[in-house]
């Protein structure tokens, strides 16, 4: 039996569920590298670049999947777009974080 391979592993295809996953594991990565469960050891990191790109693929992937025309499910994508620009807010201020 051969299972069909999902959109998300397919680069070169619009996938919302990849900017999804890409935005929401940048926002976790980068909360753990900042020292999250310990508020009082919060501190930036460089490695959060890495992170900080991971968003930012995320919101572009999200982007793609656009359309021209007006319909319910563009506005969905432009409610997960604003979501990740608050997300990428998050991650740069965390990146800055002293």
């Amino acid at each position: 039996m051969v299972l069909p391979r999902s959109s998300i592993f397919r680069l070169r295809q619009k996938s919302l569920a990849r900017g999804i996953v890409l935005s929401l594991g940048a926002f976790m990565v980068s909360l753990r590298l900042a020292g999250f469960p310990h508020i009082e050891d919060l501190h930036g990191s460089r490695w959060q670049v890495v992170a900080l790109l991971a968003a930012v693929w995320g919101m572009g992937e999200t982007a793609r999947c656009l359309g021209r025309k007006w319909s319910l499910y563009h506005a969905g994508v432009m409610i997960l777009l604003y979501t990740n620009l608050m997300i990428l807010a998050l991650v740069a201020f965390l990146v800055v974080y002293p």
